[in-house]
């Protein structure tokens, strides 16, 4: 006798079918999040493949399973993370990426990127923002957190940041991409987020930088 056998499609998931939304969006909290400090696994301490949790701010290593982000999904429930390198956000446990444009400005406030456009008007265009909390803010005159009497070099980075070949030059990566300085780096990281008008607040800590300094 011929035996037939009848192939059955796989079941999509939730998330494969058209325009599936991830529910867990509206857990999100802006005000919770700071991406000034030192991105390290606020459990291991390790640096490497680090995620910003969106719900509560702590920042977690990996999201495969049996790492610290998957585990605080399970645990508290906190579904919503961001790769703190690429910025790409993924839901976890399922593990599936959440690209939704209602993410754009938390995108922006990790990473701020300027084009030669918005550069040259800086000293001609007046530039008006918002935070999170309602505060207004004029970016590139936004203050800086003291961090252990640290005023000094607040001081210096503030003057810096007002020079505009110095500022222009910092405000785009790819001017200083090769130089392999973690004090390079972090002084153009700062530059950008002090003139950046994607902002949650109405001011940045140097604290990436003064550790590059040590």
């Amino acid at each position: 006798a011929e035996v037939v056998v009848m192939a059955t499609a796989k079941r999509k998931r939730p998330w494969e079918e058209e325009g599936f939304q991830c529910p867990y969006l509206p857990t999100v909290n802006r005000m919770a999040l700071d991406f000034d400090f030192e991105k390290a696994c606020s459990v291991t301490g390790h640096k490497h493949n680090v995620y910003a949790c969106l719900v509560c701010g702590k920042f977690f290593q990996g999201r495969g399973k049996h790492t610290q982000a998957y585990t605080h999904a399970l645990q508290d429930g906190h579904h919503v993370f961001m790769n703190l390198g690429d910025g790409r956000v993924y839901c976890l446990p399922d593990g599936y990426e959440v690209e939704e444009n209602s993410l754009r400005d938390i995108q922006r406030m990790l990473d701020p990127r300027f084009t030669k456009e918005m550069t040259s008007t800086l000293d001609t265009t007046p530039v008006f923002a918002r935070g999170v909390d309602g505060s207004d803010y004029m970016p590139g005159l936004i203050g800086l957190n003291n961090i252990k009497s640290t005023d000094f070099v607040n001081v210096v980075v503030q003057s810096l940041a007002r020079i505009p070949p110095i500022r222009d030059f910092f405000l785009h990566p790819e001017n200083y991409a090769q130089v392999k300085s973690a004090l390079v780096s972090e002084f153009g990281a700062l530059l950008r987020k002090v003139w950046s008008p994607f902002n949650f607040k109405g001011q940045v800590s140097p604290h990436e930088l003064l550790q590059a300094v040590q």
